[in-house]
């Protein structure tokens, strides 16, 4: 398993998690499709949103992989007048992550980050590990450390 700077930088903060590796194919990199893979549930699979406001700063969204970020709630956590995610073709340049791969954690830059409050509900949950085809299982309270985030009421 190749090393991801999501998980690099886990080691070098001794933060505590576990890798998930798993076979993925191109139709099925949806989070709800990850939690069937992993035999569990989609709930604690998280996904990774981008997006910008119109002032052209992003943001991270990081939501249970079975729900849809809601763009009025993420607009007032931001302070923005509205918000939209990113076109897909800007993901990689803008994170240095692909679809179905983008990690909250070890983008090219540090974006303020914001999880969804229902991730406070459970011990650990799972994230992209950066590629496809790895998970994090985290401590979510280990996550908004790493990425420096605000817990947000955000489907």
């Amino acid at each position: 398993m190749a090393k991801t700077n999501a998980i690099r930088l886990l080691e070098v903060n001794h933060i505590p998690h576990a890798v998930i590796e798993y076979d993925y194919s191109e139709e099925e990199i949806d989070a709800v499709s990850v939690a069937k893979k992993i035999s569990t549930n989609p709930e604690l699979v998280f996904k990774t949103l981008v997006s910008v406001n119109e002032k052209n700063n992003f943001f991270v969204f990081v939501i249970p992989g079975n729900f849809e970020l809601n763009l009025k709630k993420a607009a007032i956590v931001t302070g923005s007048k509205n918000i939209d995610l990113i076109k897909l073709k800007d993901l990689l340049p803008i994170t240095g992550y692909i679809r179905g791969g983008c990690s909250p954690i070890g983008m090219k830059k540090m974006f303020p980050t914001y999880i969804d409050e229902n991730a406070q509900l459970f011990a650990n949950i799972y994230v992209s590990a950066g590629a496809r085809g790895l998970q994090l299982f985290i401590s979510p309270y280990n996550l908004y450390k790493i990425t420096n985030a605000q817990f947000a009421e955000l489907i």
